[in-house]
């Protein structure tokens, strides 16, 4: 079949996923790395932290419920229930490699724990006036366990949503979540703001990447949206 000059000139089609555009994942790692930076070396930013903090804080019963939303037994298992959903509807349509997202997303929340446990005991960060004495609050595991499974069941469901009004709602719910947890913990009294924002941070890497393979792998009748 004869090709013509246009066709010979148009450029190649992109990759689902290839248009994301990299701040996606450089900006919240060079953030996350400047906060680190700052914790470690007992920086300035810590002394703006604590006054931001001083200012928060101020417990209530409220405040404790919405901190409550990122413990691994109330997160998690969000996640699950809409990792099954995904993959009971993936084999009723009979999509390839069904269980690719479902895996992928199982792993990205077992890397919370692998990630954060660690950084934890590196930066020994000490806790807020209104916690016992201790260290390891940096960064929140509350938040990004539940950044990432609030996240990462959205990403799941989002491809079997039909309309658009229907998708925006799902990511609102996951957002007005990761953020009530994240007023929780501060309002509580429980973290620094700056525990909270980097595992924003850490999470948004996280979910990144999973968006990237995610829109990567097939989908139901080749349709469906990352």
């Amino acid at each position: 079949m004869p090709i013509s000059a246009h066709q010979e000139h148009a450029p190649p089609r992109a990759r689902p996923g290839a248009l994301v555009p990299v701040p996606l994942l450089g900006a919240p790692a060079l953030l996350f790395a400047l906060i680190t930076w700052q914790v470690v070396a007992d920086g300035p930013l810590l002394r703006l932290d604590e006054r931001l903090s001083r200012v928060l804080a101020g417990p209530d019963r409220f405040s404790e419920l919405l901190s409550d939303l990122g413990n691994v037994g109330v997160a998690v298992p969000v996640l699950a229930v809409a990792a099954g959903y995904a993959a009971v509807r993936a084999h009723r349509d009979g999509t390839g490699r069904r269980w690719l997202p479902v895996v992928a997303a199982a792993l990205l929340m077992a890397l919370v724990p692998a990630l954060v446990v660690p950084l934890k005991e590196l930066t020994d960060r000490p806790g807020p006036p209104l916690v016992p004495p201790g260290t390891g609050y940096y960064p929140s595991g509350h938040t990004a366990t539940a950044a990432v499974a609030y996240g990462g069941a959205a990403l799941l469901l989002l491809p079997g949503l039909r309309t658009a009004t229907a998708r925006r709602a799902l990511v609102a719910v996951c957002a007005v979540l990761v953020l009530g947890v994240s007023y929780g913990l501060v309002r509580r009294g429980y973290h620094w703001p700056l525990d909270v924002v980097a595992s924003w941070c850490l999470s948004a890497v996280l979910l990144t990447s999973l968006w990237l393979f995610l829109a990567r792998t097939p989908r139901p009748g080749g349709t469906g949206r990352p």
